[in-house]
């Protein structure tokens, strides 16, 4: 199938177009970044968390190796950066805006999901017990031995929120869409043979098992957590990558379905405009062929047979003079 020209679909072109035909996609993406903030504003449940529980929860809280507001520079600057990237070799308005409209679903998607399990477990961190009693002296229900955290509330409200990893699953979300990306960009999977490429596509999920690495070093995290929030952005991911792109093995995976679509509907529209040219011109060509032919007079006779073009060609029409 062949390409567009390169720089005639750009963003300052068709970028306002390609965004009022998804319009009511961005405005579902809003409305993900509003349940999202809600999730994180509720009070999580809190589990019942006893006193012969506190020996896996007893681990010394720690400040993040990578804090919060890294998190996003990694799940969603870095693949925009590779984005921006493209786009200025290619000038495809159709894969930038779909790339980055698929990588902002995915991350927000698992988001979504992540904080409401986070809401609805409440499972403890490895941390708790420091979080509930920061002085280090325990106070337990004398019935329940439930406990009675005596910490700052913000403190212990985090403390619940363990399962699965935050982290995790917003670093995988976006980098394993990059690492998707990635391989349809190079053909990863053209069965040339260049087994080097895969290195370049593992790179961004070795980053991302890295950032749910350093979540169980820091002792704010089960290796359950991270384990699950890897799961739950991995999947989502690449629901969300081929919602936009076709499978990176596929002969066209290197380009997003609507630029496809785009051009088969070119080349259909430039099919039938040449089909149109060529039965005017064939048109012409019959109308040119329908002469006026006028035989010669005969001995004072003044008749004459005229040949005279109608509607319906080749249909004679005799006109007699006197």
């Amino acid at each position: 199938m062949p390409e567009i020209q390169l720089g005639t679909h750009t963003l300052r072109s068709h970028g306002t177009r390609v965004a009022r035909i998804h319009m009511h996609d961005w405005f579902i993406l809003l409305l993900l970044v509003i349940i999202d903030a809600v999730l994180n504003i509720i009070e999580p449940f809190h589990r019942f968390v006893g006193r012969d529980m506190m020996t896996d929860l007893s681990y010394p809280l720690k400040d993040n190796t990578i804090p919060f507001w890294a998190v996003p520079i990694i799940a969603i600057l870095l693949p925009l950066a590779v984005f921006l990237v493209y786009y200025f070799i290619r000038k495809d308005v159709y894969d930038f805006h779909h790339a980055v409209l698929g990588l902002l679903y995915a991350v927000l998607i698992t988001a979504v999901i992540t904080d409401a399990i986070k809401d609805g477990v409440g499972r403890p961190r490895p941390d708790f017990f420091w979080r509930c009693f920061p002085n280090g002296k325990g106070v337990f229900d004398q019935v329940t031995t439930d406990v009675k955290c005596t910490g700052d509330k913000s403190v212990i409200k985090e403390g619940h929120k363990s399962f699965p990893s935050g982290h995790t699953s917003w670093s995988f979300a976006g980098l394993v869409y990059l690492s998707w990306y990635l391989s349809g960009k190079i053909r990863a999977f053209d069965r040339s043979g260049h087994i080097a490429k895969l290195c370049l596509v593992f790179l961004p999920i070795l980053m991302a098992s890295m950032v749910a690495v350093s979540r169980v070093d820091d002792y704010w995290h089960h290796w359950q957590d991270v384990f699950a929030g890897g799961l739950i952005g991995s999947v989502i991911a690449s629901f969300c990558y081929l919602q936009f792109f076709p499978p990176p093995y596929d002969i066209d995976g290197w380009g997003p379905h609507a630029y496809f679509r785009m051009l088969a509907e070119s080349n259909n529209g430039a099919r039938h405009s040449s089909a149109d040219i060529g039965s005017q011109q064939v048109q012409s060509s019959e109308l040119q062929a329908v002469t006026l032919y006028i035989p010669p007079q005969q001995g004072g006779d003044t008749r004459s047979n005229s040949w005279d073009s109608s509607p319906i060609l080749g249909a004679p029409q005799n006109v007699r003079t006197h």
